[in-house]
């Protein structure tokens, strides 16, 4: 009793437990940002894990003491966490920008963030026919050099107006070539006739090397191809696979003619020969017909006219062969075409008209000193169905021309080559008028004699049956028809040629509108192409309206259309329809909203953009 108060503070100790600081089995303190980060009984309190209390009454579990000093500067729950928390519409797990959840953990354009943590989703790629924030256009695929790059950006020379289509030239002038311009030769306005034309396509006779630079004039027959020349083999000769305006001929060995493509007549071998071989037109340079094209064979629509090239060798009066001879002479030249496609002197050593093998060979040669040459086209017009003709009986192509008339009214001293190959069907008719000498081979055969100097004299062939067998023809083929005349005297001069079912089997090609096949000449093809909602105007040049052009074209049942309409939150769907957002009665609490009563109205609890009104 002496000291009252003893025995109870004794027993108060006995329940004081001891300090474990300086016990080592005692763990270490586990810092923490949420109950995630501690183990099983444990919760976070105070950025530290502790035990958490035993709800049965039972003894409470051991806690993890709490040390004495500061505590660390440890993040707590934070933008770039990988969890989804009040205000933040994404969390991909970093605060990297561009990515499609910024530095503030919100969505960026065009971007899906649907699951916390992972990766978001780009909802518009260049390629895909929809046009982002970022791109200025979208062809529907990542190939540069067609207007639209690589990286959706509208190249130089270029225009894009139609999403999802191809793009098309800028305007023809500019120097840049683009869409279906061949050429461009820098020229404000464009014009014709000087290599490039007013729609930036090649012109014959020139070579068109630099972009928005002037076109150059070639020169046919100095043996180097250019610009337009399908060949250049530096001379002047018909019938050698390359005629003296650089055009290619069908090449015939032994009577049998083989395919060229780009010579203008489409032999059986071709699907089409539009006289060219260049890619793109309808007709490849294969002689192929292109995806999206019709080749209408030009015998199926015969042309007002055909055009022959024809070379014409000037000599002067004082030819031995020229000037001094008259009256027929059927015995000049051989029945059959020589090896180099020329006719073949007959004489041993001459003929009543002819002084010899030697001063002849001149005739249907260049031979400088000798002749001098010129290449030209003889028109023959349309008379009749398949029938086509030339006729002049004033012949003098070369007056004031060459060595000239040499005192004469007309230039009387040249002769004339020209040749033509046709596909035998049977009854084939040619017919001749002229002065002096004419010699017409049909498949290297002599079918027309009117040798020697007289005036006009008439001849002819009907290819029939009978002339097929002697020419050697069988239907189906493809022949030549090489005509070889001379003007030697100063009387008159008659040239008057008639071919009758001669036609040559041409291509004309064109894009066929309709087909629901998109051509380099068509923005647009739809198989249909009335202007319909959703479909492509008529000519194919132009899409109608439709989901994706940005108007809203509300009898249609768009609900919106920003041009893009690819979804996400607050954007506009696929089909025009809206998206997820706020005020669709759907609360998206990964997209920040807290309620969602179905309008965007204040002042009703949930507030214009979704989050819970207070008071």
């Amino acid at each position: 009793m002496k000291y009252p108060h003893f025995s109870v503070f004794a027993s108060l100790l006995l329940f004081i437990p001891l300090l474990p600081a300086c016990d080592p089995s005692v763990l270490p303190i586990v810092r923490c940002t949420g109950n995630d980060d501690c183990a099983d009984g444990f919760e976070c309190v105070d950025r530290a894990c502790t035990a958490i209390p035993d709800r049965d009454g039972g003894p409470d579990a051991p806690s993890i003491p709490r040390d004495t000093g500061p505590l660390p500067d440890v993040p707590g729950p934070r933008c770039g966490d990988g969890r989804l928390r009040s205000g933040e519409m994404c969390d991909d797990g970093n605060v990297a920008p561009g990515d499609g959840c910024d530095a503030t953990c919100q969505t960026e354009d065009e971007w899906s963030c649907p699951t916390p943590g992972e990766a978001c989703v780009r909802l518009v790629v260049c390629g895909d026919g929809a046009r982002g924030s970022s791109e200025a256009c979208d062809d529907r695929n990542t190939a540069s050099g067609d207007g639209c790059s690589a990286t959706c950006i509208i190249e130089a020379g270029w225009d894009c107006p139609n999403l999802g289509l191809p793009c098309v030239a800028a305007g023809c002038g500019d120097g840049l070539i683009a869409g279906t311009e061949a050429c461009e030769d820098g020229g404000a306005p464009p014009a014709s006739g000087d290599g490039c034309d007013a729609e930036c396509q090649f012109e014959d006779g020139y070579a068109c090397a630099t972009p928005g630079s002037p076109c150059v004039a070639v020169v046919c027959g100095n043996g180097i191809p250019e610009g337009t020349e399908q060949c250049d083999d530096g001379n002047n000769i018909l019938g050698d696979g390359c005629d003296p305006f650089c055009h290619r001929e069908p090449r015939c060995t032994g009577g049998v003619c083989t395919a060229v493509c780009g010579d203008s007549i489409r032999l059986p071998a071709e699907a089409c020969d539009d006289g060219n071989t260049r890619n793109g037109d309808g007709c490849s340079s294969t002689c192929a017909i292109e995806e999206g094209f019709t080749c209408m064979d030009s015998g199926m629509e015969e042309p007002s006219s055909i055009a022959i090239p024809i070379v014409y060798r000037d000599f002067r009066i004082a030819h031995p062969d020229f000037e001094t001879f008259g009256g027929s002479d059927l015995t000049i030249v051989t029945n059959m075409l020589g090896a180099d496609g020329r006719p073949v002197y007959a004489g041993t050593p001459t003929t009543p008209t002819s002084s010899g093998a030697a001063n002849f060979n001149q005739w249907y040669n260049d031979v400088d000193g000798v002749n001098m040459t010129v290449v030209e086209t003889l028109t023959l017009g349309r008379t009749a169905p398949n029938t086509y003709q030339f006729n002049n009986s004033s012949f003098f192509p070369l007056d004031g021309r060459l060595f000239g008339n040499e005192g004469n009214g007309h230039n009387f001293h040249f002769t004339s080559e020209l040749r033509y190959w046709f596909e035998y069907a049977g009854g084939e008719q040619l017919d001749f008028t002229g002065d002096d000498d004419v010699w017409v081979f049909i498949n290297g055969h002599l079918a027309v004699n009117l040798g020697g100097v007289h005036g006009a004299q008439n001849g002819g062939v009907t290819l029939d049956a009978t002339a097929a067998a002697s020419f050697g023809l069988t239907a189906g083929g493809i022949y030549e028809v090489a005509l070889f005349q001379a003007e030697r005297h100063t009387t008159q001069s008659n040239y008057r040629l008639t071919l009758a079912g001669f036609n040559a089997v041409r291509s004309e090609c064109d894009f066929e509108c309709g087909d629901g096949i998109v051509t380099r000449f068509e923005r647009c093809d739809d198989g249909i192409n009335d202007g319909r909602y959703g479909g492509c105007l008529p000519g194919c040049l132009m899409s109608g309206p439709r989901c994706g052009d940005g108007m809203v074209q509300a009898d249609e049942g768009e609900a919106c259309d920003d041009g893009i309409n690819v979804g996400g939150y607050g954007m506009c769907a696929p089909g025009c329809m809206l998206g997820p957002r706020c005020g669709d009665g759907v609360t998206q609490g990964a997209f920040g909203e807290e309620c969602d009563d179905g309008n965007v109205t204040p002042l009703d609890g949930c507030d214009a953009v979704c989050h819970v009104e207070i008071g």
